[in-house]
């Protein structure tokens, strides 16, 4: 079910100043995809999650879930929550403490009046797809993080929604129990074919669940796209910089050449990805992200980006080392083999490839 947002507006008063929680939004958000709202705390996403789920009323716009207008400021519509067709998942998942399991996911169909039969018939069924068949009798105080999760995404489920909308389900999981519902997770959402709306603050959320990814600031959308063109290819600095880490050095544009663009900066003449759109003296932002710096010691190897920096610092984290060198009087940030014998004050050359050497605007 493709849900379409035009021109949402969300203002809120505090302190005699107006905040734009929402600033013009305009968004389509397509049909079975898994598409993700990321951005910084109050940048606006959960506000926007709650205005498609009726919670808040925009101050102006229109939204469209199917062909179905459920909220429209000129033309009077408003459609009540309960009428919208939707299932959500909360950050704290809602279990009723006092319920089994059974009961927990059974209750959005026992409000309606559904029958006996049909209910125990849609509750085994949506138990067994999220793996927590066996689990019906269980009291939702006997289950872990993880089960919680499980139920809450089987009780969204179990009224068949079209749409089904997540508000920062695993932010309360350790790092490995979230790591595993993730992946589980996206597994469920694909098998479903399902219009998913997930909201986080997490890029490794984002960008390991979604097919979509829509990063906000300030109200905001700030770029759309599939995970690897958010990371590779974004041409806003606020994205590169918050979807991952990354150095970010200011340059000068020099010469536009057949296959790259020259720039001028503190690490010297750099060879980038080709920007057709900057002409020479133009300033940039050079982006050039850990994974893509490739050190080494000895003599210097044959390539088109060779700098020469020492190294600074070193702080191993089990996968790899991460670290800082310093080129002239910049730092950058590096990431190299756990394996690696380079140490702490180390002259070392680094080169980077220039298809990995981004340049942004904004």
């Amino acid at each position: 079910m493709e849900i379409r947002i035009k021109n949402i507006r969300k203002y809120y008063h505090s302190g005699g100043k107006i905040i734009k929680a929402l600033d013009d939004v305009t968004l389509t958000i397509p049909a079975n995809r898994i598409f993700t709202l990321l951005g910084p705390s109050g940048c606006g996403k959960t506000t926007l999650l709650r205005c498609i789920v009726g919670l808040e009323s925009p101050d102006t716009g229109e939204i469209a879930i199917g062909d179905e207008v459920v909220w429209s400021r000129n033309r009077n519509i408003y459609v009540p929550t309960e009428e919208r067709g939707l299932g959500m998942v909360f950050q704290t998942y809602a279990i009723w403490p006092h319920m089994n399991v059974f009961n927990n996911v059974a209750y959005p169909l026992q409000t309606r009046k559904v029958s006996r039969d049909e209910i125990r018939r849609k509750v085994a069924k949506v138990l067994q797809f999220v793996q927590m068949e066996g689990f019906e009798d269980r009291p939702a105080t006997k289950l872990s993080g993880g089960q919680q999760q499980r139920v809450a995404l089987a009780r969204a489920l179990v009224a068949e929604p079209k749409v089904i909308l997540f508000d920062e389900p695993l932010s309360n999981l350790d790092a490995k129990l979230r790591e595993e519902t993730r992946k589980d997770l996206r597994t469920f959402l694909s098998e479903l074919q399902i219009t998913a709306v997930y909201v986080t603050h997490d890029r490794i959320e984002a960008l390991a669940l979604s097919d979509i990814v829509a990063v906000m600031n300030r109200g905001q959308i700030i770029e759309t796209g599939p995970p690897r063109k958010i990371y590779f290819n974004s041409t806003h600095r606020f994205v590169t910089d918050f979807i991952g880490r990354t150095n970010l050095v200011e340059a000068r544009v020099v010469a536009q050449q057949d296959t790259v663009t020259m720039v001028s900066c503190s690490l010297g003449s750099v060879a980038c990805r080709k920007k057709a759109d900057v002409q020479p003296g133009d300033p940039v932002t050079l982006c050039l992200r850990p994974e893509f710096i490739r050190l080494h010691s000895g003599d210097a190897p044959s390539a088109q980006n060779i700098f020469n920096g020492e190294i600074k610092s070193l702080v191993f984290i089990g996968e790899a080392f991460e670290g800082e060198v310093a080129i002239n009087e910049t730092m950058l940030f590096i990431k190299i083999a756990s394996d690696s014998d380079i140490k702490v004050g180390e002259r070392v050359h680094f080169t980077a490839e220039p298809e990995h050497c981004l340049l942004v605007t904004d």
